[in-house]
């Protein structure tokens, strides 16, 4: 997938206010600790996690994609009047029906003519959500597009915890629930316009391919139960499956771009952990020191963590005109997105 015409014309983000630090969350397992004898610190040691945030109990994931669309349209040019399209990309979704987009658009107060929907595929959903109105635009179905997703982990943490809690769990069942550890909370938000539109220097969506390969479908489910969430992840399997996939993406992304491992000013990848990064980055060849994380102080926040640092890089400088970052998104599934952006001197 080729773009010559879509730019990203503002991105911004929202956190909540609420800090537990892997200590914190370690102390709430202090029972488990001492009966199985795991070492403290151990969650951060292994993760390279210091701290995740969470929205209060009950926060829809309405609310928190809505915050972050309010500081999208705050840092753009635009109107929300002037906005096409509303997508709402998180795991997080308010209920079955109607789609979260539409509680988005009412609290945005967007007005009648903004097509909505909700597009949902794991932590991928928001790069998906880019292809879905960056390929809306070049084709000239629309001109202005608002992506959002707000994602809480507070539930599925929460429910974890109370589940880890058994007494007959030993240290080989608790894997699966490993991953849940590492979960956060935030919300991101980015207005994709024509780039002929734009009234300043901007990334440019130039490229993007996609990798899939569901045999590995069974690796990381989650799903609802009552007012909690639940899931069950085999992370050391995840880990090598998604490196396979991520480097036959690669392989396509090179082919596509004609990048090189070199090209890149700034490499951004899905925020799992420090063993993830690692590994990825050798597996593809890629310069360490070219790596953007957020994951340190925000743990993994599903289709938030990938754009939230891409937010980031740009806010603190790390990622500026004249450069070009490479998006790596994965999803379990298991899914690639990888995005080319180019962000032209001002």
């Amino acid at each position: 997938m080729n773009f010559k015409h879509v730019a990203i014309e503002s991105i911004a983000y929202a956190l909540p206010d609420e800090v537990w630090t892997s200590a914190d969350v370690e102390a709430k397992l202090a029972p488990v600790y001492q009966r199985l004898r795991l070492p403290e610190g151990r969650l951060e040691l292994m993760t390279g996690i210091k701290e995740r945030r969470f929205y209060p109990a009950g926060t829809p994931a309405s609310v928190a994609s809505a915050q972050a669309g309010e500081a999208a349209l705050a840092q753009s040019s635009f109107g929300r009047e002037q906005i096409d399209l509303l997508i709402h990309s998180a795991v997080c979704r308010d209920r079955l029906e109607p789609a979260t987009a539409a509680y988005v658009h009412g609290l945005l107060k967007l007005p009648g003519h903004t097509q909505i929907f909700d597009v949902s595929n794991a932590c991928l959903g928001f790069l998906n959500a880019m292809v879905v109105a960056g390929s809306m635009i070049e084709s000239g179905q629309i001109e202005r597009a608002l992506i959002c997703s707000g994602e809480n982990g507070r539930p599925l943490v929460e429910n974890t915890l109370q589940q880890l809690l058994n007494p007959e769990l030993t240290r080989q069942s608790i894997k699966p629930y490993f991953a849940n550890l590492t979960i956060g909370a935030g919300s991101v938000a980015a207005v994709l316009c024509r780039k002929e539109l734009a009234h300043k220097s901007c990334p440019l969506m130039t490229a993007a391919v996609v990798e899939t390969d569901t045999s590995h479908n069974a690796l990381c489910q989650g799903d609802s139960a009552g007012d909690a969430l639940e899931m069950l992840t085999d992370s050391e399997e995840l880990l090598v499956a998604g490196i396979a996939v991520a480097t036959r993406a690669w392989a396509q992304f090179v082919a596509a771009t004609g990048w090189t491992a070199d090209t890149p000013d700034r490499v951004i990848t899905h925020q799992v952990g420090k063993a993830h990064t690692r590994e990825l980055f050798k597996a593809l060849e890629l310069d360490l020191s070219k790596d953007c994380t957020t994951f340190e102080t925000l743990g993994n926040v599903g289709s938030v963590s990938c754009p939230i640092t891409l937010a980031t890089a740009m806010e603190q400088g790390a990622y500026s005109p004249g450069q070009k970052a490479a998006l790596l998104g994965i999803g379990s599934g298991l899914s690639s997105i990888m995005m080319a952006v180019e962000w032209p001197q001002s």
